[in-house]
């Protein structure tokens, strides 16, 4: 008998993230009553790593164990036991590094989700596997002129990476600005989604929501379920906002408040843009400003229709879940009240983004994201340009130096949010229009039976690395390819 493949168990549901974080026997953690999510709690900020003197060190410990999530103790995954994992804070030149400890009894990894780092070696290398009881030694060294950010690290061992993520290993990077931008608090808020069982286990994952991307029914925010907080009128806050859902689309709102958006992903505009409502696709991230106003204001993710396949019943057709109507699901509250207090100091000058419109191009490509079924029917392909993900294949060859102009077609019904590895994309071609701006980001949503273009800069570091589709369960099952730059 032919052996499965890895691509045909995750279909199957033979690693279903019950067995990821019970071990391969599928055990779970026995708990001793089933309380449902305890909410409206005071918001949590994860404890913080910040570099000294232009380093850190940092231990990330990736192990199972009950684990506090939505205020009760559940079976899941986490690094250094919590969930989001601890805040890195960084420099641009920094070097910081990272030994992973793998306490799973799976392979893992890491990646830094957004860093203009070096993937070869031990840097932002993808390819690498930490074996179950081992630990590696990461280092990345951040130019002196990266741009600062919100980025975030989760593993990245194919065929792992959606359970993995869902059962809770993920964290935040903050790389700061040069210049000081005054705030009276800097929130982190990291939005994730997860799904349990009366007994606080995280179910396996069947066949059909893997296909689709999977979408918890608890929508939780820094591992909370819809905490509160509370400001005075006048102040300016700092929201650093990470969507680290496997497959989730998350149409944000804070209505009564004033929202300012410094950029997205590694990007930031020149000047910072008055915003009503906000797309993330998974693993985007936004840097906004929140002046506060008198009132209680609601932190909602509005339904976003992200299509669905034929014959299926999915996400694209209709809010999934009884608490998540047209009007979306609450994620957080801010209370605003009390006396004002004075004005924030104006915010420093922005540098204007770099812009490759104008820039000549060594190469034009066409990436094609499309799903459909295997050899005489079977199991559903994922495919970038008519292959399946393999490991031992770099399927792109590029120059280092170079600029290239990359046209990303989705050839299904399904939204697709495309992921480059290290080299952040500058969007040339969204919805037909032209960009009348730079705008950058490492991850771009490519709508069903649309295309988007964009331009790359290939420079500073060699290396073999990835790109992939962002709906993680669609990486796993095989919408990825490696790229290599010489």
């Amino acid at each position: 008998m032919e052996p499965i493949s890895r691509r045909r168990a995750l279909l199957l549901g033979g690693l279903g993230v019950a067995g990821t974080v019970a071990g391969g026997s599928g055990m779970a953690w026995t708990m001793s009553s089933s309380p449902g999510p305890v909410s409206g709690a005071e918001l949590m900020q994860p404890p913080e790593e910040r570099s000294v003197d232009g380093q850190l060190q940092v231990r990330l410990e990736a192990a199972p164990g009950p684990l506090l999530l939505a205020g009760r103790q559940i079976a899941a995954l986490g690094y250094n036991g919590r969930i989001p994992g601890p805040t890195l804070r960084l420099q641009a030149g920094d070097v910081l590094r990272i030994t992973l400890v793998n306490n799973l009894d799976q392979a893992t990894n890491l990646h830094v989700h957004g860093l203009h780092v070096s993937p070869a070696g031990n840097g932002d290398n993808v390819f690498l596997s930490v074996e179950p009881g081992s630990s590696f030694d990461y280092e990345y060294r951040l130019p002196r002129d990266h741009p600062p950010g919100v980025y975030w690290y989760h593993p990245h061992r194919h065929g792992l990476v959606a359970d993995q993520v869902f059962a809770g290993l993920f964290g935040a990077i903050i790389v700061e600005d040069p210049h000081v931008i005054e705030a009276s608090v800097d929130r982190v808020l990291v939005v994730s989604d997860v799904t349990l069982d009366g007994l606080g286990n995280i179910p396996a994952v069947p066949p059909m929501a893997r296909m689709m991307g999977r979408e918890g029914e608890l929508i939780l925010v820094n591992g909370q379920s819809h905490p509160q907080f509370s400001a005075r009128p006048g102040q300016r806050e700092r929201w650093r906002v990470i969507n680290a859902c496997v497959a989730r689309y998350l149409r944000l709102r804070l209505d009564g408040q004033d929202l300012q958006l410094l950029g997205l992903d590694s990007g930031r505009f020149q000047e910072p843009q008055t915003v009503n409502e906000l797309l993330l696709a998974p693993g985007n991230r936004a840097d906004l400003l929140v002046n506060t106003t008198v009132g209680e204001s609601v932190l909602r993710s509005s339904y976003q229709s992200r299509g669905t396949m034929p014959g299926m019943m999915g996400p694209g057709r209709g809010p999934r879940f009884p608490t998540e109507g047209r009007d979306g699901v609450e994620l957080a509250t801010l209370h605003v009240s009390g006396e004002a207090v004075p004005s924030p100091t104006a915010l420093p000058a922005q540098q204007a983004p770099a812009d490759l419109r104008s820039s000549s191009v060594s190469a034009r490509r066409q990436f094609v994201l499309a799903t459909g079924m295997g050899m005489g029917g079977g199991v559903m392909r994922f495919t970038i340009n008519g292959r399946e993900f393999s490991e031992t294949r770099t399927d792109t060859t590029v120059a280092m130096g170079d600029a290239e102009e990359w046209t990303l077609i989705n050839t299904g019904p399904m939204d697709h949010p495309f992921h480059l590895h290290v080299w952040p994309m500058q969007i040339i071609e969204e919805y037909g229009q032209a960009k009348q701006a730079a705008v950058w980001q490492d991850v771009v949503n490519v709508p069903a039976n649309g295309r988007v273009k964009v331009r790359v800069a290939f420079k500073d570091f060699r290396g073999r690395s990835a790109y992939h589709c962002h709906i993680l369960d669609h990486e796993d099952l095989g919408m990825m390819g490696a790229i290599e730059v010489r």
